[in-house]
């Protein structure tokens, strides 16, 4: 019988050393997701992606890591994104999926949102992304537009939850 230790979670700074290891993990698994969906694109198209996709750490108003036995291995932030409030960088290391640590992040954030006054959580993932679709859709995000920045990155899909 496997025992599964449950994930803490903890309130760090944006430039957290093992912040941005996660968020560099999470750069490599979607580069490797969408490489094919970028072969066709041209600079400017490219460079306009990444712009899009480019976080100011001084928008990031809290950011969280899930910690099991004391190692990250789990990320997600909250950013304010003009008016809205926006769902950043959601990522669980491969070995720790399927075992609710995605949920507890989003949770915080939700929180984190909730203490600033935000009514509504929006999040950009991509149609490359199913697992985390059906976990944005399981836990009451329902399809909204492609919202700025994310209109030039056409393989977008967005959401928004309403917080109570």
């Amino acid at each position: 019988m496997t025992v599964v230790t449950p994930a803490s979670i903890e309130s760090v700074s944006w430039d957290d050393e093992r912040a941005v290891r996660l968020r560099a993990a999470m750069d490599e698994e979607m580069g490797a997701r969408y490489a094919s969906a970028w072969e066709d694109w041209n600079a400017e198209a490219a460079q306009r992606a990444q712009a899009a996709f480019t976080v100011d750490s001084a928008d990031i108003r809290a950011t969280f890591l899930a910690l099991v036995d004391g190692e990250p291995v789990g990320h997600a932030a909250l950013r304010r994104l003009g008016e809205e409030w926006e769902l950043k960088r959601v990522v669980t290391l491969p070995g720790h999926r399927g075992r609710g640590v995605s949920r507890l992040l989003i949770a915080a954030v939700e929180d984190a949102a909730r203490a600033e006054g935000a009514s509504r959580l929006i999040l950009q993932t991509g149609d490359r992304q199913p697992e985390a679709v059906r976990l944005y859709e399981w836990l009451g995000y329902e399809p909204i537009p492609i919202y700025p920045p994310y209109e030039v990155i056409p393989m977008s899909l967005c959401y928004a939850r309403q917080l109570r």
